[in-house]
Parts: C-alpha cells; structure tokens; sequence
C-alpha cells in the first residue's frame, strides 16, 4: 500500500497530500486519550459532525444521520460532496488523508476552534487514531470507495463501490474500550451545536431525535 502518492501541484488545505499515513502522529493521539478525546466517545462523535458541518457551512448537503449501533460502533452520515478524491498520474485514485494525518487547520492550534463540549477540534485522525477500526465510506459524483482503518493505520486499498446516485460521507467507528461511553439520542442531540443549516437525526437503535441547527 502506497503512502507517499500524490501531485506535487496539489495544494494542501485541511491535509497535506504528500503523506497519507502519519504514524509518529497516530501514535502521539493513542498515548495521550484523555488530552484528545476528552469524554470518550462523546467528542470522537463531535469530531465527525463537525465535518458534515463544515459543508453545510459551504452550502452542500445539510442532513447528518449519527447512529448507535448494539455493537458499540458508531456511525455518522452526511449527503455532503464526499471527501476529496482526486487521480495521480498513473490514474490511480488518491483520497484526501483525512483519517490518517493531522488536520492541518485544528491540530496544531488547539485555540482554532471549539467542539460543542467546550474542547479543541482537533480533527478526524483522532476519531481513526482512538477507534479499534474505522471504515470511510466515500460518494462523489466522479466515483465511490470504501477503506478500513485499524487504531489509525489502512489495512486495505480503497474498495471500489457501486455508484448509487448519491453523495456524501459515512464514517462507521467503534472508540477503543478505554473511551468506550453509553449515549442515547437525546443526549446527542442536546449537544449539537450552533452550526448553520445543519440537521441531524439520532438513532439509538429504536429512539429517534432531530435537532435543527440553524443558528448563525
């Protein structure tokens, strides 16, 4: 599995795209939970709005759906424009290293922005980093892929998929046992915070909870 694909014209943004897989900084996240995931289960969740957030921010989708599934595995979907997935020059597709890198915006300025828990974002690689697996389900209107993580690191390629005629981001994730909390919708709920036309439906296997965000 390449770590290193990318174009050097690509200009980076949230992520660098030169390298997908940070390990030294995968690492740094599991040894120190309580500093990057403080409330277990509750912040890796805000983690994952916050980036359906960011779209509808941008004026693409707006619905987010979070649901806990009996397996203690949480997932989290949005119908935003997918998570940037271009071609190197072999053809081959090339994702964002949303999952696997620090969040060039957040991670290194904790002040840059707080989650509705009153804690720094830090970004997805936390979510990936804490989790015993993680798989990224991705939609474009140029193709679908899926990818497994485990405690942060790919254990597959991407895995083409079917294209459905829809777009947009679902990340499934089961916290590590240590940051492993029971939640119900409501709770969830409560929390979402102050994010423009950003709507999100929780689902704690039977209980269903809307919370419309359009503050702003």
């Amino acid at each position: 599995m390449d770590t290193t694909r990318g174009n050097d014209n690509w200009r980076n943004t949230t992520h660098d795209w030169a390298a997908t897989v940070d390990r030294d900084h995968l690492a740094d996240i599991r040894r120190n939970p309580a500093t990057f995931a403080p409330g277990g289960t509750r912040h890796l969740i805000l983690e994952v709005l916050a980036y359906a957030a960011d779209e509808a921010e941008c004026g693409h989708g707006g619905h987010c759906r979070v649901t806990l599934h009996p397996d203690g595995s949480i997932s989290v979907a949005d119908d935003g424009r997918g998570t940037d997935t271009r071609f190197d020059g072999d053809g081959r597709p090339v994702k964002k290293p949303v999952m696997a890198s620090k969040d060039l915006r957040f991670f290194d300025f904790p002040e840059a922005q707080t989650l509705p828990d009153g804690h720094p974002r830090r970004g997805m690689s936390v979510v990936a980093a804490l989790s015993e697996w993680l798989v990224h389900t991705n939609r474009r209107r140029d193709g679908a892929w899926s990818q497994r993580y485990e405690h942060g690191l790919p254990v597959a390629d991407l895995e083409p998929l079917a294209d459905d005629g829809t777009t947009g981001t679902t990340v499934r994730f089961r916290p590590d046992n240590r940051l492993r909390t029971a939640r119900t919708a409501g709770e969830l709920a409560d929390l979402v915070a102050p994010w423009p036309s950003l709507t999100v439906e929780v689902d704690d296997g039977g209980e269903y909870t809307t919370a419309d965000v359009t503050v702003g």
